[in-house]
């Protein structure tokens, strides 16, 4: 076993999990260890609930994302969260719309092919994933979600070429699954800006996999039920003291499946974003009982995916032509 950990380790890979749990000197550009994440706010009203709901705690959260889609919104709703959020200094992060379990293959619905079910089928899959991040970009968007090694690598190609703008934050969904150093470092060389990884992993892994890549990781302490249902509160302060720079990501356990969500579910959607604000609330209180000196960010901090709102018409058709 020790050739092959040695040939890891020749590699800049740790040869094994890290069971010493290291302290990460690894920070975001604005020297902060930890951001907060809510999912799953589901549209513009689910969006107002939850940050009525942020100001009634008084807490801060740093990106709000969404699970249904960018295709499932109109021009009208997308602008109006990404006015909402901007005005915050909050990073929007919305899911691309068309993938896999969308798609009209069975393979996604089959017990083997859960393990790839977002991925996209085809070219075409792919231009419509594309057709959606540049039409999320054009109404001011800066921050969305994919789940497809191939189309992580188009958008780093298309931030190159012009089709995105340079500062859009490209957030690897959960539903990737790579859980090792070597893997989740090479999304981070394909175009990663953040990774979302698997629920279950243990301390020792997650240690394993910071010593080896330099982007956000993305968390979850508590998790949907599709994913493991895990409640890992009381590991926050370690999670931020290995881990950084993390974003804490407060899903909600025990809540119906309401992907691809629509008005037919916008008042559970609503209920549902109060709660996780809640749990969030909860989580925050954690660090600052265990971990207080643990340095989160302020709004607006540099690197954030905060949207760009109040383009003119001209605006939208000279960026239209651009791209």
């Amino acid at each position: 076993m020790e050739t092959s950990r040695e040939f890891l380790r020749s590699l800049g890979y740790p040869g094994e999990d890290l069971y010493s749990l290291p302290s990460s000197d690894k920070r975001f550009p604005d020297g902060a260890q930890y951001r907060i994440e809510l999912p799953s706010v589901e549209g513009p009203r689910a969006l107002a609930a939850t940050l009525e709901e942020i100001d009634r705690y008084g807490i801060t959260v740093h990106r709000v994302s969404q699970g249904s889609g960018i295709m499932l919104l109109t021009d009208k709703e997308i602008k109006e969260m990404c006015e909402m959020t901007a005005q915050r200094k909050m990073e929007l992060s919305l899911f691309v719309g068309p993938r896999g379990t969308w798609d009209i293959s069975a393979q996604p619905f089959t017990s083997a092919g859960k393990v790839i079910a977002l991925r996209h089928e085809g070219a075409d899959q792919l231009v419509y994933a594309m057709e959606d991040l540049r039409r999320g970009a054009n109404l001011g968007l800066r921050g969305a979600l994919v789940a497809d090694e191939g189309l992580l690598l188009l958008t780093k190609e298309m931030k190159k070429q012009g089709l995105l703008p340079k500062d859009f934050v490209v957030k690897v969904s959960v539903q990737m699954m790579a859980a090792n150093p070597v893997s989740i470092k090479l999304m981070q060389d394909l175009g990663a800006d953040t990774y979302n990884v698997p629920t279950a992993l243990t301390l020792p892994k997650l240690a394993a996999i910071r010593q080896v890549t330099d982007i956000p990781i993305d968390l979850y302490v508590e998790v949907p039920d599709g994913f493991g249902g895990f409640i890992r509160y009381y590991e926050i302060p370690e999670l931020i003291r290995i881990l950084a720079p993390v974003y804490i990501k407060f899903g909600l356990r025990n809540h119906p499946d309401v992907y691809p969500s629509g008005n037919h579910w916008e008042e559970i959607n609503i209920a549902l974003c109060r709660e996780r604000v809640h749990r969030a609330a909860l989580g925050i209180q954690m660090i600052e009982r265990y971990y207080p000196e643990a340095v989160t960010s302020k709004p607006g901090a540099p690197d954030l995916g905060v949207p760009v709102i109040a383009q003119s018409k001209a605006e939208e058709e000279l960026y239209e032509r651009r791209v």
